[in-house]
Order: C-alpha cells, then sequence, then structure tokens
C-alpha cells in the first residue's frame, strides 16, 4: 500500500467537507473506495465522485479500469466534477 493523496474539487469538496486527505492505497480502484468509505455519512459525496473526471499524478485517468492504475507513495489523485460549461468527464 501506498500513501496516495485524493484531492476534491468544486461540489466534491464541498460534499466531503475538506479539501484533500492522505489514503492508504495501491490502486486508484483502492483509493477511490477509500474516500467513498471515509465519507459514506455524506449524502452528495458519492453521487458527485461518479461523475468526477479523475486525474492521476497529471494524466487524466479517462475510461481506463481503475483497478488497472497502479498508486506510488506520494501520488496525487485530482477528482474533478463537472463544472458549469464543462465537458464530458469521461472525455479526459
Amino acid at each position: 500500500m501506498a500513501k496516495v493523496t485524493v484531492r476534491y474539487w468544486a461540489a466534491l469538496r464541498a460534499a466531503a467537507g475538506i479539501p484533500e486527505e492522505v489514503v492508504d492505497a495501491g490502486t486508484l480502484a483502492e483509493a477511490l473506495a477509500a474516500a467513498r468509505t471515509a465519507h459514506r455519512e455524506s449524502p452528495r459525496f458519492g453521487a458527485v465522485l461518479d461523475i468526477c473526471a479523475v486525474v492521476v499524478d497529471g494524466t487524466p485517468a479517462g475510461a481506463r479500469d481503475p483497478a488497472t492504475v497502479a498508486l506510488h507513495d506520494g501520488s496525487a489523485i485530482e477528482l474533478l466534477p463537472p463544472f458549469a460549461g464543462g465537458s464530458n468527464p469521461t472525455s479526459c
């Protein structure tokens, strides 16, 4: 397991109540699951997370299977909900 930073933006930040946190995860799937678990009490968090574009270490994850995206100590995950006038989050 690696220590990775998960950064929340816009509506997801509001739902989480914090701008970022560090989780233990070896893959993107594990990091997303940890974030979802940490914020399961927030009624909006899961719904907003489901529509986010995901960027790992500066590279869009796009349609890749999150279980195949390996993380390392110090990785940074940016979770970006759609913004007004923005594109479809799956297009990244």
